[in-house]
């Protein structure tokens, strides 16, 4: 071996090395902010399972709910916003140029009629074909528009909405009957908060009657039961570290409040993103602190939506790769706030951790485990050093899949049944050997994609509704 293939080796080992251990590090520092965070704020809201009375102060709140091809979970979907416990709401349904019998379904299940009234354009969409409003429900309307992406059936909704704030929630998801009281809590605490976040469970394996959740239960099949312990890592270590610095760079397209004015201002969602709701928020952070304005972005632990989750690797595939192309589009689209001199935190914390640590993570990853894994099998790399790699990418992810399920075990309890934890802590382990790497092979698919930029296309997410249960 030549003096220079050995110094190559040697700092490909220093490198892949020095990278897990930053990474896992970096998670590791997260995860003691969001005990503390976690901590404070349960403190906080101790008494919050007291009944409440609504005084009529809470701001309203304009829910819009796009749907495109959504016939299997639209109507339990809405019915379970229809009963949330907040004083004053109006529900607002797109219909995305749905291809299925979605619009047939809303008409019939809630008694829509066509509804005259002034639709004001302040954010460019598609066209509106027609609204229609409930019979059963006064404040529940229906937007039928052509189709034009997730995003922008937002800015239709965005356009036609009565309220200052405005709630987006996925067509296939069901909130608890607190969660718009308990997200628009920050609002009514901080005049300065602009958009706030709350926390999405995964409804596979759970009983959903009506649009009510009536039973919470963990799924049966891998593929899903692996994605509770992803959400929990990502929500109560990812969002909630972030939450204090006023650094939050995410806020899930499933269930996301927002106030009306600074989004408009902004120019909407963007219609060329994949991951509209990521870029959304961090251009929040880029005009805000170029204007030198005082505001906040927060994240909320309990108000809980839930949605399905893909059950299958292809289904899978789509979405992850979608979430990397997304994640690509809104750092490229606002790089302006990384190390801008008013960028504070988010420009010079956030966004150097989402560039290095999930933007280049796959890439790093895959390349880290394959030359590895590699050099090892042709000799060029010693015992000791290969496994210190796999002990340092390994453990540390187990740690941290492990300590996210005590602590959601240890705050909120809500997986009740026997069974329910041992599973979750197998699956927790069992996680780091072949899922996070199947995950990250997928995610480095979604950043080829964006730089050799192939078509986007959203795909397909099948849905089973078998957690549904139909009146």
């Amino acid at each position: 071996m030549t003096a220079t293939l050995a110094q190559v080796i040697y700092g490909t080992q220093v490198f892949y090395l020095g990278y897990f251990i930053a990474i896992n590090c970096s998670y590791i520092l997260l995860g003691v902010v969001s005990m503390l965070t976690l901590n404070r704020y349960l403190d906080r809201h101790a008494l919050d399972w007291q009944p409440r009375l609504h005084t009529g102060a809470e701001p309203p709140i304009s829910i819009l709910v796009p749907a495109c091809d959504e016939e299997a979970t639209i109507c339990g979907s809405i019915r379970s916003i229809m009963q949330l416990e907040y004083s004053e709401y109006e529900v607002l349904v797109i219909n995305d140029g749905s291809k299925d019998k979605t619009l047939e379904v809303l008409l019939r299940e809630f008694r829509m009629l066509p509804f005259s009234e002034a639709y004001r354009r302040q954010i460019p969409c598609r066209e509106v074909r027609g609204v229609y409003r409930s019979t059963v429900f006064s404040n529940l309307r229906l937007i039928d528009k052509e189709n034009g992406g997730k995003a922008d059936a937002l800015n239709s909704g965005i356009n036609a909405a009565r309220y200052p704030l405005f709630c987006a929630v996925d067509a296939d998801s069901i909130l608890q009957r607190d969660s718009l009281w308990r997200i628009a809590e920050p609002f009514m605490e901080d005049p300065a908060m602009i958009a706030c976040g709350g926390t999405v469970r995964i409804a596979n394996g759970c009983r959903v009657e009506d649009g009510f959740l009536t039973e919470i239960d963990i799924p049966r099949r891998p593929l899903a039961l692996f994605q509770i312990v992803e959400y929990l890592r990502a929500f109560l270590f990812g969002r909630l570290g972030w939450e204090p610095l006023n650094a939050l760079l995410l806020i899930s397209g499933a269930f996301g409040v927002f106030r009306r004015d600074r989004v408009i201002e902004a120019g909407g969602y963007r219609g060329d993103c994949m991951g509209e709701d990521m870029e959304l928020v961090v251009r929040l952070h880029r005009l805000q602190r170029a204007a030198g304005r005082r505001y906040r972005i927060s994240f909320v632990p309990d108000p809980i939506c839930w949605t399905e989750v893909p059950e299958s690797h292809s289904v899978l595939k789509d979405q992850r790769a979608r979430w990397q192309r997304g994640l690509s589009e809104s750092i490229v689209y606002n790089r302006g706030l990384l190390f801008h001199w008013r960028g504070g935190a988010p420009g010079w914390l956030a966004m150097p951790f989402a560039i290095l640590f999930e933007w280049l993570s796959p890439l790093a990853e895959v390349s880290g485990y394959v030359l590895m894994t590699l050099g090892f099998v042709f000799g060029l790399i010693s015992v000791e050093a290969f496994m210190l790699f796999f002990l340092v990418a390994l453990g540390f992810g187990l740690l941290l899949s492990v300590t996210a399920m005590l602590l959601e075990e240890l705050s909120f309890h809500l997986y009740t049944r026997p069974r329910n934890l041992p599973t979750l802590l197998i699956y927790a382990v069992l996680e780091n050997f072949g899922y996070r790497q199947l995950v990250a092979v997928y995610r480095l698919i979604g950043l080829w994609r964006w730089v050799t930029k192939r078509k986007a296309i959203w795909g397909r997410m099948i849905r089973s509704a078998s957690w549904h249960v139909q009146p």
